[in-house]
């Protein structure tokens, strides 16, 4: 698998987002919460996510869109945890919920470990079902 982000992965449907956030759950390791649904999309890919980053928290769009940023590589990275344990179509978002930035090595551990709760919380309701 390329360890690439492209515009099929990305969560984009303004419909899909509302679901989301109505009918959600999510896993949550600070700063980083993870809303997700399972649902059917437009994307041959398994899971397609986004990013958000409060305005309330960080005035400046710089700071924004540079913590989006640092957001989206570090997923676009270890994406795998996520596509080698789940074999129905998610729907993600990633949101920062911190009130100051972290350094990349951080949020690195930090995706990681949302990621492998995120499987683990699925894998819990499949074993449910």
């Amino acid at each position: 698998m390329k360890n690439t982000l492209g515009k099929q992965e990305r969560l984009k449907s303004r419909k899909l987002i509302e679901k989301l956030y109505q009918q959600g759950n999510s896993v949550k390791t600070f700063p980083l919460r993870m809303v997700f649904l399972q649902t059917e999309h437009t994307s041959k890919f398994v899971a397609q996510m986004g990013v958000s980053v409060p305005k309330r928290n960080f005035k400046l769009a710089v700071d924004r869109n540079r913590i989006k940023r640092l957001m989206r590589e570090t997923y676009r990275l270890q994406k795998n945890i996520v596509y080698n344990n789940l074999d129905m179509p998610y729907v993600f978002m990633i949101s920062y919920i911190g009130k100051e930035e972290r350094s990349y090595s951080e949020l690195c551990l930090k995706m990681e470990k949302l990621l492998k709760l995120f499987v683990a919380k699925v894998n819990e309701k499949k074993d449910e079902n």
